[in-house]
């Protein structure tokens, strides 16, 4: 079966959003946006498996080369990062230490993020920045305390993410990683959103981090420590979730910062984040400028 992939865009026309093929993207926006005029409101209204099937005849509008993505959600209300969520990931901390009970977890900004296609920045303060790839799972049914057993009807869609990290930055204080997690353009998510469909598509997905096409992180969704019932279950203990929100899920081991010496990304390198039925999204590194 092949799964819609919703994109957000821009064109020489402005901001739109639609479905992407192999041909093109069938704008979406042009034909909706008086009703639901980004992503976020097609999925507060549950309306992307209706959109889906309503443009499967529809010939592509926009080519490709046309299109610069953009985050598949504008200006969620929340993005919520997991840290800490694979076995060799908490090892990696020689602390000794068993897993928490409970998901460490982080705010970012969507102004640190970027979409597919376009370079992450490395800024001047810093030469430390890294990559992290995680899968991304997008609220569609808003709720509190939501129970684990029906945690997962809350999910409309999943996409990727590179979480990039300036590393240094996220030991500028004792307690937080605010800083070094929030520069702008330092990470990306995309390239698009696939609806979610049931358990199985999440169950064991294999989740890969290549930079220049050498592999730096590999790990299965079946392996976390935290599963995505259990996320949405904690999250939506102290704060309501909406529709619209982002919820980046955890990375395996093997970030640049975990070579000896550690490996930073520089200006042309190519950093690609690849899963089982999602996609795969992909940034050039480029400086501030």
């Amino acid at each position: 079966m092949t799964l819609a992939k919703f994109a957000s865009f821009y064109t020489s026309d402005g901001q739109g959003y639609g479905l992407v093929s192999d041909h093109g993207i069938i704008d979406l926006s042009r034909r909706y946006c008086s009703k639901w005029p980004t992503l976020r409101e097609v999925i507060a209204d549950g309306a992307l498996t209706r959109l889906a099937d309503e443009a499967a005849t529809l010939a592509p509008d926009v080519s490709l080369a046309d299109i610069r993505f953009e985050i598949p959600i504008p200006a969620p209300e929340k993005i919520i990062c997991v840290g800490v969520n694979f076995p060799d990931r908490n090892e990696e901390y020689r602390d000794g230490q068993a897993a928490p009970p409970n998901p460490s977890l982080f705010i970012r900004f969507p102004r640190s993020f970027t979409g597919h296609g376009q370079p992450l920045i490395r800024p001047p303060e810093s030469p430390q920045l890294d990559y992290e790839g995680e899968i991304v799972i997008v609220i569609g049914k808003g709720g509190r305390r939501i129970p684990e057993g029906s945690a997962l009807d809350h999910i409309a869609a999943l996409s990727l993410c590179n979480e990039g990290t300036i590393r240094d930055w996220v030991r500028h204080a004792k307690f937080n990683v605010t800083q070094g997690k929030n520069f702008d353009r330092t990470g990306s998510i995309g390239p698009w959103l696939v609806p979610f469909t049931d358990e199985a598509q999440i169950a064991d997905i294999k989740l890969e981090t290549r930079v220049n096409g050498w592999v730096r992180q590999q790990d299965r969704t079946s392996r976390m420590i935290f599963s995505f019932r259990k996320i949405i279950n904690y999250v939506s203990t102290f704060t309501t979730l909406v529709p619209g929100d982002v919820i980046v899920t955890g990375t395996p081991t093997g970030a640049g910062a975990r070579f000896d010496p550690p490996i930073w990304l520089k200006p042309g390198d190519v950093v690609e984040v690849e899963a089982d039925g999602i996609g795969l999204l992909r940034n050039p590194i480029a400086d501030e400028v």
